[in-house]
């Protein structure tokens, strides 16, 4: 099987995280796959890939300054899109995320070649612009199929408007243990991962670990990934006197490492689609709350079997439910010894049958 693989950009995120797990995994099984990057060689993958898999980096992602200038641009990406997905002579396409998504499907007009959507955000959470939202909203139609994350996802492209689309989740693996045995975490540790964005709620965090520092001295609050609003947060811990007790370290690559040596995992996301380092955190035994948000912590979590569920947006009940478990090891090795049981739910294996049933069928009927 020949396969083309389309994404944006292959940096630190979900999404992307997912795009190096089945890129490799295809790979790996014998198949020929090829990756095409809109973005150029100067930005090379966060996650490490097969040397097998065929990267190519177009250099042909950008922001646009109108909707006259966007159109052209678009036109001008599809023109170099096709080219490179007619080159590699794919029996399949899967373009990952909006962008690529509706690239790809423009990009195999009036071609032999299926295309497969793959979408990783929850459309309401989409921050696209317009335009783009106009022509997912259309092009999406024109897919051999649409898939999405949870079935609250799947609401927004439903069959009876013209969609064929399909649940399909993220597959969850195992992080393997950092092979250097030093402690990085010294100190009981809540650990939390993701952008420094609104979205993932690290202010809301930073409040609910004030309320407690008095009770527990000894815990810290370590949080991975970085963005726009580290200023923000880095006032916010100033002011809350907690600059020796929280710390932002920024994108690390060895995050498995940090997994494995925590107490707690933390989501305090106000919205999210298929949140990954929740699911490697429950993957590796680290028992973990999260705030039951819009959209994927209620389908990953069983609550109070392999892990909490607190209301999102809510200081106080953060507070409470890491206070619950800060003061109880024993329910945290409780939570700790169900939570790998997600595996049995959304280990590799198990989504990549569903990958090859999909991807039989649409082959099929082209």
């Amino acid at each position: 099987m020949k396969v083309t693989l389309t994404i944006y950009a292959m940096g630190l995120g979900g999404a992307e995280r997912v795009m190096s797990i089945l890129a490799n995994y295809w790979v790996e099984r014998g198949w020929d796959i090829t990756l095409i990057v809109l973005v150029d060689r100067s930005v090379p993958p966060f996650y490490q890939l097969d040397p097998r898999i065929k990267l190519q980096q177009l250099g042909i992602a950008g922001s646009s300054a109108n909707a006259l200038v966007a159109s052209v641009n678009i036109w001008h990406r599809v023109r170099i899109l096709r080219s490179a997905i007619i080159a590699s002579q794919p029996d399949l396409v899967i373009g990952f995320m909006g962008t690529a998504g509706v690239l790809s499907l423009l990009a195999c007009k009036n071609t032999s070649i299926p295309v497969i959507v793959s979408e990783h955000i929850y459309p309401p959470l989409s921050s696209a612009s317009r335009i783009w939202k106009t022509l997912i909203k259309f092009t999406y139609r024109s897919a051999d199929l649409v898939t999405v994350l949870t079935e609250s996802a799947l609401s927004f492209f439903p069959p009876a408007q013209g969609y064929r689309s399909i649940v399909m989740p993220n597959p969850v693996i195992v992080p393997l243990p950092e092979v250097k045995t030093e402690r990085l975490l010294t100190s009981p540790t809540l650990i939390a991962v993701g952008r420094l964005a609104p979205q993932k709620g690290f202010d809301l965090l930073i409040q609910a670990f004030d309320r407690l520092k008095d009770k527990y001295p000894d815990w810290h609050l370590t949080i991975l990934g970085e963005g726009a609003s580290r200023g923000e947060l880095e006032a916010l811990i100033s002011q809350s006197k907690l600059t020796d007790r929280i710390h932002l370290l920024g994108q690390v690559k060895n995050v498995n490492a940090y997994l494995y040596q925590a107490d707690l995992f933390v989501l305090s996301s106000r919205a999210e689609g298929f949140p990954m380092g929740l699911c490697e955190a429950m993957a590796c035994g680290l028992p973990v709350i999260a705030t039951d948000c819009l959209s994927g912590p209620r389908e990953l979590i069983n609550d109070g079997v392999d892990g909490i569920l607190v209301a999102s947006e809510d200081v106080d009940a953060l507070a409470n439910g890491l206070d619950l478990l800060m003061s109880d090891p024993v329910k945290r090795q409780q939570l700790a010894q169900a939570a790998p049981q997600i595996l049995d739910r959304f280990g590799l294996e198990q989504v990549m049958k569903i990958w090859d049933e999909a991807i039989g069928l649409v082959v099929k009927h082209r």
